[in-house]
């Protein structure tokens, strides 16, 4: 299996642990917050239906800088229902597996970089940086359903069965 086929399997695996997690979402928390110092439930839960759109941005951009001089243009679309994260991340997933259709695996062992006001905070080939967002979407993930155990919500199953959901996944 070539690089490119194995990044996109993960994804795959991913995006459907991600979709199942989202399905749980309750309605009218997005300003919630277990501790003054976390992310507001909304914030976290709309990280965990973007965050494909990294690996998009890591496959076609050279660099991105996420505190960029003059202030960043992106901003995080309002969610909040489950269908509408639901639909946000087949959003990103769509652009993500897009990327990685046009690319190559020589393209994916080049280097990527991540900036903060313009200095390099990380810098490695494409293929590691891609795997580290796979690990970061998972820590994201599992932050979300401790909220949710915290607001009484039902908390998936993900890498087997949890105390609400028996499915083994």
């Amino acid at each position: 299996m070539n690089l490119k086929d194995y990044l996109l399997a993960e994804l795959n695996r991913e995006v459907d642990r991600s979709r199942h997690a989202l399905e749980q979402v309750p309605e009218g928390k997005g300003d919630w917050k277990p501790h003054e110092k976390s992310m507001a439930f909304g914030y976290l839960t709309n990280l965990v239906a973007t965050m494909p759109m990294w690996i998009g941005m890591q496959i076609n951009q050279d660099e991105l800088d996420i505190t960029p001089k003059g202030g960043s243009k992106f901003e995080q679309p309002k969610l909040n229902t489950s269908g509408e994260y639901i639909a946000a991340l087949d959003k990103a997933a769509a652009g993500a597996r897009e990327a990685f259709e046009k690319t190559t695996d020589e393209h994916l062992k080049t280097n990527w970089q991540l900036k903060a006001a313009g200095n390099v905070v990380a810098e490695a080939p494409r293929y590691e940086m891609i795997q580290d967002t796979f690990g970061h979407w998972a820590h994201h993930r599992g932050q979300m359903t401790v909220y949710f155990r915290l607001m009484g919500a039902k908390v998936p199953a993900i890498y087997g069965p949890s105390a609400d959901d028996k499915e083994f996944r």
